[in-house]
């Protein structure tokens, strides 16, 4: 698999940066992205019990709605750090703010990496010191900066469109821990569209809802998720609900992404449980099935063995269904592909048109579990021996 960026659009009044501090041997392991004035804000964090620091301290920055820079460590989370760690994440704010004439508050931390490792503190604070005569605002900075926030992912990610007279630029990396609830996933959407920052954070929030928290790579729900909002309003005011739909589309090309990135993918999976009594009931059930080992080694082999997907469904007691409702249906270039129980007892289960689907590479499927009104999407990818060998040596 190979990445699918659209070109890159530079942002009017910010600026970028992607270098080598000397956490990594020699790739991009630091970036920063600021904004020529003071920005609204919003951000959206992970829930695991043990937040990094950096997310700790972030929490704390965003509640009055404004920042005007972010701040990447690549390689080192800054998780489970205790009161150095802390210390760690609002020293690099603090020396970000210092280069770029900021208070300290305005300056988002973010790391990702290894967990229960101090970071390498010293060369923080040198490579800070790089800031003013490095950033840019041209297309060049701005894809170092993706580059630099990179830990496994294959590929930079980044997303750019226009609303009105406004630009809207996303960049992401996330390709192991990942499952819905975000994953070891950063995220930063910056826009010269003018929004209150009580308009931003609903408007994140719900983008947020409908594609990062619906990807699954592995299910591990990582400590250092973070997705954020910065609006400098240079451009003016936009109108809303176009700045939504274009959000909405850059959360989910951009959650697409991560899971097409991941760690030892080979074929990705899109979705959809529909005819539930729920949200919940279709959450409860898609992430059953997507976050399935023998599900996920199915379709990596291209088993048609889709007495896995019924044993998923099944196993989310709270949410019984009756398997006479649950049908899966695969669309192919003839139709749809059904499968279920009443073709079961008539013997026509076509394993061997399951078979050739399941062969490509973006596989899709429906389940349906009954008559309700709700239905939700969500994408994920198969299991490989590759994502094993890799992260049974991650650190060694």
């Amino acid at each position: 698999m190979s990445q699918r960026n659209p070109p890159l659009l530079p942002v009017p009044g910010f600026q970028w940066l992607g270098l080598n501090i000397g956490i990594k041997d020699d790739t991009l392991d630091f970036g920063v992205v600021a904004s020529e004035r003071e920005c609204t804000a919003a951000a959206v964090f992970t829930r695991n019990n043990f937040p990094g620091a950096p997310v700790i301290v972030g929490r704390e920055f965003l509640k009055d709605g404004r920042l005007q820079a972010i701040a990447v460590v690549s390689k080192n989370a800054n998780v489970a750090t205790g009161a150095r760690g802390l210390e760690h994440a609002r020293s690099l704010s603090r020396w970000v703010g210092e280069q770029l004439g900021l208070p300290e508050t305005l300056v988002l931390p973010s790391s990702t990496g290894v967990i229960g490792v101090l970071q390498p503190i010293k060369r923080i604070e040198q490579g800070c010191q790089k800031i003013r005569e490095n950033l840019g605002s041209d297309t060049q900075a701005l894809e170092r900066f993706a580059r630099a926030i990179m830990t496994t992912d294959r590929w930079p990610k980044w997303f750019c469109t226009r609303i009105g007279p406004a630009t809207l630029v996303g960049v992401a990396k996330g390709a192991g821990m990942i499952e819905p609830n975000m994953a070891t996933m950063l995220s930063y959407f910056v826009t010269d569209a003018e929004l209150p920052a009580e308009r931003l954070d609903p408007l994140l929030r719900k983008a947020v809802n409908r594609s990062f928290n619906r990807i699954s790579i592995d299910s591990d729900t990582s400590t250092s998720d973070t997705v954020a909002l910065l609006a400098n309003g240079l451009a003016g005011p936009v109108d809303e609900a176009e700045f939504a739909e274009a959000l909405n589309e850059g959360c989910t090309f951009l959650a697409k992404e991560i899971v097409r990135n991941g760690e030892g993918v080979t074929k990705t999976i899109e979705l959809t449980v529909s005819g539930a009594d729920s949200q919940e009931m279709a959450v409860r059930i898609g992430r059953s099935i997507l976050n399935s080992p023998l599900v996920k080694t199915a379709f990596h082999g291209g088993d048609p063995n889709w007495g896995r997907i019924v044993m998923a469904v099944g196993k989310v007691f709270e949410h019984p269904v009756a398997l006479d409702d649950l049908e899966i249906r695969f669309p192919t270039a003839s139709g749809v592909l059904r499968l279920n129980s009443a073709l079961v007892n008539a013997g026509t289960v076509d394993l061997t048109s399951l078979r050739t689907q399941l062969q490509s590479a973006e596989v899709q499927l429906e389940v349906s579990v009954g008559n309700g009104n709700h239905q939700e999407t969500f994408w994920g990818c198969d299991l490989s021996q590759e994502f094993v060998a890799g992260n049974a040596f991650y650190t060694t």
